[in-house]
């Protein structure tokens, strides 16, 4: 148990009762061990800055959590603070609140409504969000804020983010420790775009002998800025390796050397001449600031190792001067070192998916990383659990080679177990690298995940095996009965190129979240462009976790389009039964969105029943208050059929049946009452019922009552 420090000697009796007041707890019986720690924290941090010892460098969160109070690093929410409002500034939406104060919380409550964090991914990687598809309204209801968290998360993972532990209900709350997490990452990304032979083949020069390109290629980012750097300073005479960004640079010296060699103009000897560290990390940041180098970090996060900010330092320093050469014979080789698009855009497909599994490893270059096969055994572990043998697996770093090819064996192995096609496939083919293959067996093994989803939620398959026709029916099935007239032939028919058929599925599965007045008809290949770029952002929002690119849809490349068309499937069959059993009364039109409505569906059966704690309504619609109806009341379900008295009415007699906000539903038999029209007042949504009338009015489709008899 740690020991607590008394204040009494730093804060006197008044002063620690004025704290215990702005706590607004009641002490009057009991406090918690959580509310005590915050006011601990509270009087220790004023206490601090009396004494005029600022030590510590983290800031404690003040909201409530179970048995864990997260830190947040100060000097690391100061400068992601200061990029934002360095790259955001002219943002037509986000102007109006930047810059932002890094000394308040007002980060985190700005990337409540989610249009921060996608504008932020957009920085990083340009185009990633087609921005039309975020809600920009000033004030967002609920469902809107939740889209632009959706759409963020599916985005960020399109990135290639980790965001495995993070909801949306953790951006909605705007939880400091996740925030910055996931904000760190995102600009991690932005800052290491470059550091790749595609982007800087003048990289190339980091290695003496042709035949380390390819393991140039495999390191990550990181391990690239790291070679980069200890190539200057060994040039620059510097007699030390600097492995990482903490300690082996918080003495300020390799900074010194490293900026003497890029920019010797701006060079001053008295750098490596000073003796006090925080000193000589200020003149290294002068110099810096000199190459116009942007200024996130503070001497003392040079001084203390801050891995972070000094790997956002050393990056910064690359982009404004890299100092390498443009021998146009390397440069040549390392670009017939790269692979052609079509190849680079399946790598990408397949390298984001695994990294979105959640497995331990993160793969950097999916070619590189697979060849010792172990990622490939986490994968399959994942997507098949228990089908690894873990005792015979050896896991990296792999120096012997048939310690490899024993992985890779288990591999194929395992792949013929579930039936992928794995014809005269070794496990020494992934140990050389064929990319044909591993990407051939890789589209097998996610098309085998997406099937198996599919199988497991849909309950009424009873075990039978999913298939691409499954998937083609469905998705032509589903538009069709949301009154369009738009079907695929196959998963490379060439109409779909347009993104019509795409835009009107995803309007079948949620009539709300397709913007008609955004869509292009899809002739010219910019209004292709256009619409595929929205299907992705679209569908992302709704929920789904994709990884293809625009030009995937223009082109009509088959896998891909498979894989959007299952998940937005996998997507529709998560929700309520009754929503999708039969398509949307509100699906909008093209030409103009949808006026409120209620759309009522005459139904024998229902599978439902309301708590009559809130007034349903159809989805996407205004709530309609039911107790004005006359003669409606709860219902009891008896065996599919809903009645009034608990009996099952006859197959015959017509329903009314009306689905919920939360997914519930209300029926009651059409007996002596005509349902005629309701009007919505536009401005509270709320239904215009006239009560003084004996009949009652309800909404914009009359539903006749049939002449039966019970």
């Amino acid at each position: 148990m740690a020991k607590l420090k008394a204040f009494r000697d730093k804060l006197d009796e008044e002063e620690i009762r004025s704290v215990l007041g702005e706590s607004n707890s009641d002490f009057t019986n009991e406090i918690d061990f959580e509310s005590f720690l915050k006011i601990y924290l509270d009087l220790q941090s004023r206490s601090t800055a009396k004494v005029g010892n600022s030590k510590h460098s983290s800031s404690f969160l003040k909201a409530t959590t179970t048995t864990l109070l997260h830190t947040i690093n100060d000097s690391e929410k100061a400068s992601y603070v200061a990029h934002i409002n360095s790259y955001l500034r002219d943002d037509p939406f986000l102007k109006q609140f930047l810059p932002i104060d890094p000394s308040s919380n007002a980060l985190f409550d700005l990337a409540k409504d989610g249009v921060l964090l996608c504008k932020l991914i957009n920085v990083a990687v340009p185009g990633t969000i087609d921005e039309r598809a975020i809600n920009t309204k000033r004030v967002l209801n609920p469902w809107e804020r939740n889209e632009n968290h959706t759409l963020c998360l599916n985005s960020a993972k399109a990135i290639g983010c980790t965001v495995v532990n993070i909801g949306t209900q953790d951006l909605v709350e705007g939880r400091p420790h996740l925030l910055l997490g996931l904000i760190s990452q995102i600009i991690k990304i932005q800052l290491l775009a470059d550091l790749n032979l595609r982007k800087t083949p003048q990289l190339v020069e980091l290695v003496e002998d042709n035949n380390d390109v390819e393991e140039l290629m495999g390191l990550a980012p990181e391990k690239v800025l790291l070679k980069w750097m200890n190539f200057h300073l060994k040039k620059a005479g510097y007699k030390k390796n600097v492995t990482n960004f903490s300690s082996d640079v918080k003495d300020g010296e390799a900074y010194a050397y490293l900026l003497n060699v890029l920019a010797p103009e701006h060079c001053s000897p008295a750098t490596l001449d000073a003796k006090d560290t925080i000193e000589r990390a200020n003149l290294v940041l002068d110099h810096a600031e000199r190459m116009d180098c942007k200024r996130y970090l503070s001497p003392k996060d040079i001084v203390e190792g801050s891995a972070n900010l000094n790997l956002a330092f050393v990056a910064q320093i690359f982009h404004q001067r890299n100092g390498l050469s443009t021998d146009n014979k390397k440069i040549s080789f390392a670009e017939m070192m790269t692979d052609d698009e079509l190849i680079s855009r399946e790598e990408r497909c397949f390298r984001l998916w695994i990294n979105s599994l959640g497995i331990a490893s993160y793969v950097n270059n999916l070619f590189e990383d697979v060849k010792n096969g172990w990622i490939l055994l986490e994968v399959l572990d994942k997507v098949y659990p228990g089908s690894v043998n873990w005792k015979q697996a050896t896991k990296p770093p792999i120096r012997m080679p048939f310690r490899k090819v024993e992985n890779c064996n288990q591999v194929v192995g395992i792949g013929k177990q579930l039936k992928l096609s794995l014809v005269n496939v070794a496990g020494n083919d992934f140990v050389q690298g064929n990319k044909k293959l591993i990407l051939a067996f890789l589209w097998q093994l996610m098309r085998f995940n997406m099937l198996q989803l599919l199988k497991n939620l849909r309950s009424r398959s009873q075990g039978k095996e999913f298939s691409d026709a499954d998937i083609l029916t469905w998705a032509n099935k589903k538009v069709k009965n949301s009154g369009r007239t738009s079907q695929m032939e196959s998963f490379k028919d060439k109409s779909l190129s347009s993104g019509l058929f795409f835009l009107e599925l995803l309007s079948a599965v949620e009539p709300r979240v397709v913007n008609w007045n955004l869509v292009t008809k899809g002739e010219s290949d910019e209004e292709k462009k256009l619409n595929a770029t929205y299907i992705i952002s679209v569908a992302r929002k709704l929920g789904c976790s994709i990884f293809l690119l625009p030009e995937d849809i223009m082109e009509v490349n088959q896998k891909m389009i498979l894989t959007l068309t299952a998940s937005i499937m996998y997507w529709s069959l998560q929700q309520p039964v009754d929503e999708q059993s039969s398509p949307s009364p509100t699906a909008s039109s093209r030409s103009a969105s949808p006026e409120p409505s209620i759309d009522a569906t005459l139904s024998p059966a229902a599978t439902a029943i309301s708590d009559g704690s809130s007034s349903p309504s159809i989805s996407g619609a205004p709530s309609l208050d039911f107790a004005s109806i006359p003669g409606s009341s709860p219902v009891l379900p008896l065996n599919g059929y809903l009645a009034h008295d608990g009996t099952a009415p006859p197959k015959e007699s017509p329903s009314l049946l009306l689905s919920g906000e939360d997914d519930s539903c209300i029926a009651a038999e059409v007996s002596n009452i005509t349902i005629d029209h309701v009007d919505f007042d536009t401005t509270t949504s709320a239904p215009l019922v006239d009560n003084a009338a004996s009949d009652t009015a309800i909404s914009t489709r009359q539903v006749e009552k049939e002449d039966t008899e019970s």
